[in-house]
């Protein structure tokens, strides 16, 4: 049988030596909670069903294809690492389980988790038995009504309605081991500046170093040439290096990184202790600035307009999950195909994979946390860790150009008089801006936004008229309350950021088996592109607004105002739409 998603899951950082535990493992539902009562993670226990991992059970690619409430499951698979493991030490690692993980190998606890959309992994090597194979046992919990749980789209009733799909419970992402030396680089994180022709690595390394003779040895090409090589004496856990590029030659635009000219510069890694290669790894990145200058958004200091498309990110076979790298790799090529230079991910921290694609095809991405429905204490902890990690994942990506943490007050539905969720929306923009300070971050997309960096609203106007008077002019956009809501709130107030409009169309045609729902409906072809027109000039041609975002790249079960339908088929010629998102 054909192994599910077997790509490499972390694009950006390589290493050879590893292995996908994708594919069948043993599955419960366990809807009565005696799994830890009755010693399941021993692994000694065989499960009573089978599950094609990483679909979570509510998918039909998981074999499963249950979508009721199930809160807690539990997985076993029986594992012995490949003889190029042997000699090294072994992480596990896991793309993400929603909600709450426990991992155990041979009836030892080796990871823990909370966040559904999140890493994480263990060095279990030394759990592992030397005879295997060896019992991994994970067990998850996704308390499917919890509205203070950050869940996205995810549905807390049991039946799809309205913007609110099928829930995804357990793994949801690959799940794989490699096999490191005891000291190894763990990870780098990339901050190019495009001003002074320079990157700037910093590496963090595992293992002990001090005391040591380490040494990293850094080499940089760019389309197979070599630009730069440089080796670094490696006396800590984290060292830095800035590094300048030959031949970048900003006229021309020539090595920058744009949607237009994807360019990437590869790196080789490869570490020495003691005069002896310990480990060797392989990435890459973007000379890409985002910038705002005199109240305009600039993408490599010259004014860029944002033309976006949201994409949910759903599939009809694997909900959250794609189908396969070759299935992410077509949306991308459909987005840019339509004329769209990026995507808003909606509600959904999305698969490296696809960010991967972004990056390598040229599009343009908003980074988006899934938020929870309502605000507690115990909401407020859970988001704050969770979306740290979501922004620590996804640093390096050049196609990330903004963050977004919330999304129309979700998680804080009374923002506008409750002082403490103002100041949660507030807490999560610097603490966004004190991780990335090279990103821009909208504090709440859509309305009731307090401090942000881009003003961005949320309008399913649909008459020509109405919008083109609207954004006119910058008062009437800034002051307008297209969702009958205030666009700011807690005392802040327009203060010449960019004007976006972050939502925006939803036109609903052709209904599939799902009973169709959308902001509003066409009738025919001609119709459909008519209403299309009517939304996407206004705001291309305000003169006030700098960028969109189209509702929507596809149906999502019940939601038919996707662009293609939600096995990706255009519901009129593709050459149409494109003519009329390349409208100026």
């Amino acid at each position: 049988m054909t192994l599910p998603r077997p790509d490499y899951p972390r694009p950006q950082f390589v290493r050879d030596v590893w292995e996908s535990l994708n594919g069948e493992w043993e599955f419960a539902f366990d809807d009565e909670n005696v799994g830890l009562r009755e010693k399941w993670h021993r692994g000694e226990r065989a499960l009573d069903r089978r599950i094609q991992v990483p679909f979570a059970f509510e998918s039909r690619l998981s074999g499963i294809g249950e979508t009721g409430f199930h809160d807690v499951v539990w997985y076993r698979k029986l594992w012995s690492p490949p003889a190029s493991f042997a000699g090294k030490r072994v992480l596990l690692h896991f793309g993400a389980v929603d909600y709450e993980a426990r991992v155990w190998v041979n009836g030892e606890l080796a990871a823990s988790h909370i966040g559904g959309h999140t890493p994480f992994s263990a060095d279990i090597t030394d759990a592992l038995s030397p005879d295997g194979p060896n019992a991994i046992v994970v067990r998850a919990e996704d308390r499917g009504k919890d509205v203070f749980q950050p869940r996205g789209k995810q549905f807390w009733e049991e039946k799809s309605r309205g913007i609110w799909y099928t829930r995804t419970t357990g793994i949801w992402q690959t799940v794989w081991a490699e096999a490191v030396s005891p000291t190894y680089l763990a990870k780098v994180k990339y901050e190019p500046d495009i001003d002074r022709n320079e990157i700037r690595i910093r590496a963090f390394f595992e293992g002990p170093v001090e005391g040591r003779d380490a040494a990293l040895r850094i080499r940089i090409t760019f389309q197979g040439e070599p630009v730069a090589e440089e080796t670094i004496r490696v006396l800590r856990a984290e060292e830095r290096r800035t590094i300048g590029l030959h031949g970048l030659n900003d006229h021309g635009m020539d090595r920058f990184w744009s949607p237009e000219r994807p360019n990437l510069y590869d790196v080789e890694y490869e570490l020495t202790v003691d005069g002896a290669v310990v480990d060797r790894a392989a990435g890459y990145f973007g000379m890409r600035k985002v910038s705002i200058e005199n109240g305009r958004f600039a993408l490599n200091n010259r004014p860029y307009f944002m033309k976006l498309v949201l994409d949910q990110g759903y599939f009809p076979d694997g909900n959250l999950t794609p189908p396969s790298d070759e299935a992410i790799r077509l949306d991308v090529e459909l987005t840019k195909a339509m004329g769209f230079n990026g995507a808003r991910k909606h509600q959904k921290v999305e698969d490296p994979r696809y960010l991967y694609w972004c990056d390598k095809l040229g599009l343009l991405v908003w980074g988006e946390m899934a938020n929870a429905c309502d605000f507690s204490e115990a909401y407020s902890q859970r988001m704050t860790a969770e979306w740290q990690e979501a922004v620590e994942r996804d640093y390096n990506h050049p196609c990330i150009v903004a963050w977004v943490p919330l999304n129309e007050s979700w998680g804080v539905p009374n923002i506008q008089i409750d002082a403490r969720q103002q100041q949660h929306a507030l807490a999560m923009y610097h603490l966004t801006k004190s991780l990335d300070p090279t990103r821009p971050v909208v504090s709440n997309d859509g309305w009731e936004l307090v401090k942000t960096d881009l003003f961005t609203i949320h309008d399913y106007e649909w008459r020509e008229e109405v919008l083109a008077e609207r954004y006119s002019t910058v008062e009437g956009a800034v002051t307008s309350m297209p969702a009958n809501r205030r666009l700011s709130v807690g005392g802040f107030a327009y203060e010449g950021q960019p004007i976006l409009v972050t939502e925006f169309g939803g036109i609903a045609y052709k209904k599939s088996e799902w009973e169709g729902w959308g902001y509003s409906g066409a009738s025919d072809d001609d119709d459909y592109l008519a209403r299309l027109r009517a939304v996407v000039l206004p705001l291309r041609r305000s003169g006030v607004v700098q960028g969109y975002c189209y509702t929507q790249l596809t149906d999502v079960e019940q939601e038919i105002n996707g662009l293609l339908t939600y096995d990706r088929v255009p519901k009129v010629p593709i050459e149409k739409i494109k003519e009329i998102i390349d409208m100026r």
